[in-house]
């Protein structure tokens, strides 16, 4: 199992892009619309923002413009408790944050996503602007691979951070999130296999294994090598989602334990009523390294993951909307067989 978390002033520190999230009323259409509604996002900043609402201390790693619109990501930081002491501010003439469009689909018209992120204030962070404590600082160093596609300079600043993190006791977790939007797959490919030996905790999917690694078997096979090609994996996990339409998916998870070389998958969420399905991915990372952090088990991270993922299904914007008592709920009502409540009161 995973070796003796670091005591720190963290349990898990991110680094990633905070972006602007634009979207038309409803089921409107991004072409036609005239109002859009807005919201904060980011891979990353979803992961530490629902690790923190669950009660473990996180913080938050980014670059924001030093102007109104980043003052509008910085107190979507604070909303969940995440600490913004390791926020950077961007004073140059060039300073934005960058914007993406989502447009929820509705069958057989699908979801779109339109980004608009080039050259934001984040793309031009560099790790000399953070002092040298926060190394010694957390328990786990979170980022994906979003981040490390936003360009070279950025990637080998975050890559060196991985390492120094890594260095320094740190478990390092990291979902390979791969974004053909910005990046070709064999840079994403070569780079992931250069981060991989450092990885402790990797989130991957099924599709991305087999495409971009030639992985072949069943799913438990391509955790196996994984394992097998990186012995210090300690922990890979990956997620199983089923999409009836845009309205009705169904989600489970398979995580490994690569050292005690165990599996554990429990029953699916079945046909869970989808508001709004960006962020689920990164609530269920979420919800994996909080009972991580708490728990220590592999039976505890599929539990605790695939609650927060099936609740962020249901809420509207990127972040999971929740608190410890919220997901415990729903996990204890996806274990109950027989009659279950219809409404809390």
């Amino acid at each position: 199992m995973v070796s003796e978390l670091k005591k720190g002033d963290f349990g898990v520190l991110g680094i990633g892009e905070v972006m602007l999230r634009l979207s038309p009323v409803g089921k409107e259409r991004i072409s036609y619309c005239e109002t859009f509604e807005k919201r904060a996002g980011g891979s990353e900043l979803n992961v530490v923002s629902g690790i923190s609402m669950l009660g473990i201390r996180t913080g938050m790693i980014t670059k924001l413009p030093k102007n109104e619109i980043g003052k509008f990501a910085k107190h979507k930081i604070r909303y969940s408790g995440t600490s913004d002491d390791y926020v950077i501010y961007d004073e140059s003439p060039e300073m934005r944050l960058g914007i993406y469009y989502y447009e929820s689909g509705a069958y057989p018209r699908v979801s779109v996503v339109s980004y608009d992120r080039r050259a934001s204030s984040f793309t031009r962070f560099k790790k000399e602007e953070l002092p040298e404590k926060i190394y010694s600082s957390a328990s786990i160093f979170h980022t994906s691979g979003i981040t490390l596609a936003l360009g070279e300079e950025l990637r080998e600043n975050v890559i060196d951070m991985m390492e120094r993190f890594h260095n320094e006791g740190a478990l390092i977790s990291f979902d390979v999130n791969y974004r053909a939007a910005l990046w070709d797959e064999d840079t994403a490919r070569e780079t992931i296999k250069r981060v991989l030996p450092f990885i402790d905790i990797l989130f991957v999917s099924e599709e991305t294994s087999r495409r971009m690694f030639g992985m072949t078997g069943t799913l438990k096979d391509i955790h196996k090598e994984f394992s097998r090609q990186y012995p210090n994996l300690e922990i890979i996990a990956s997620t199983k989602r089923k999409v009836i339409s845009p309205q009705k998916h169904t989600f489970s998870s398979l995580v490994y334990d690569c050292k005690e070389d165990k599996h554990f998958e429990e029953s699916p969420y079945e046909n869970i009523d989808v508001v709004d399905r960006i962020g689920s991915g990164d609530a269920y990372v979420a919800g994996a390294l909080y009972a991580l952090l708490r728990f220590g088990s592999i039976e505890k991270m599929a539990e605790y993951g695939d609650a927060m993922a099936a609740l962020k299904n249901t809420v509207l914007g990127d972040t999971t909307q929740c608190d410890i008592t919220d997901i415990e709920r729903i996990i204890k009502n996806h274990n109950t067989t027989g009659p279950k409540n219809e409404m809390v009161r």
